[in-house]
């Protein structure tokens, strides 16, 4: 058998003397989407974190495609092919939303026109707002931003905390369903969601975690269908 695309195995880490993460895995198949969820403070975004190297593990490891990246910095898992969208303070505001984008590209060297019209597909609302100070879109314009952005990286693995974070429900169901199609291009997607029930809807995986160790893994269809875990996480 051979590794998951993504496998963050066996992390163990937080910040200063106490440990977040106990022994938490996660791991994502190419092309697929996996879903972090869990009560707060379960340590969802840490686990991200720690994914992307923004945390020092004191245990475990993190292979992406078979390649062991445990010592490398943020930037150096965006050279191989990571790409993270913070919760928060995820776009330039003061800048365009084309510079934005331009911006996501910063380490490329070829022509990134292409990438650019892919993402203005993916998201039409970018390309008519393109000269657009990115501070003045509504909340869910952003995000969209900031997966953009993130895209222009041309990233083998996109990862998202909370990309739904304050946006309505029907922001929401269109923000999954571009989700959904940048997994079908071939992209694996991690993200930590608080709207728990959508998004296990649409994962191929689910982790629920709590107090920073796995208390659930199944698939996403498995663990809505599972009674404690709709009684305890997902309100019945």
């Amino acid at each position: 058998m051979s590794d998951p695309f993504l496998i963050a195995e066996g992390m163990t880490g937080g910040y200063g003397a106490a440990d977040i993460l106990h022994n938490c895995t996660l791991s994502v198949e190419p092309g697929e989407i996996a879903v972090i969820v869990g009560p707060n403070g379960a340590g969802k975004s840490t686990a991200m974190k720690a994914v992307f190297g923004m945390l020092k593990l004191r245990e475990g490891h993190v292979r992406l495609g078979g390649k062991d990246i445990t010592a490398l910095s943020p930037q150096a898992r965006v050279a191989e092919g990571m790409a993270f969208v913070p919760q928060t303070s995820n776009v330039f505001p003061t800048m365009t939303v084309e510079e934005n984008l331009e911006m996501g590209a910063f380490l490329r060297r070829d022509d990134i026109r292409g990438t650019m019209e892919q993402v203005y597909a993916l998201f039409p609302v970018l390309k008519d707002k393109r000269r657009q100070a990115a501070g003045e879109l509504s909340g869910g314009q952003r995000q969209q931003v900031a997966v953009g952005r993130a895209l222009m990286t041309q990233p083998r693995l996109l990862m998202l905390d909370e990309p739904t974070a304050g946006v309505s429900p029907i922001v929401m169901d269109e923000l999954f369903d571009r989700i959904i199609e940048v997994a079908r291009s071939g992209i694996s997607i991690l993200m930590v969601e608080q709207n728990a029930r959508q998004a296990l809807e649409i994962a191929d995986h689910g982790y629920v975690l709590v107090q920073g160790a796995n208390r659930y893994t199944d698939t996403g269809a498995a663990l809505l269908a599972d009674p404690e875990v709709r009684r305890t996480f997902l309100g019945g």
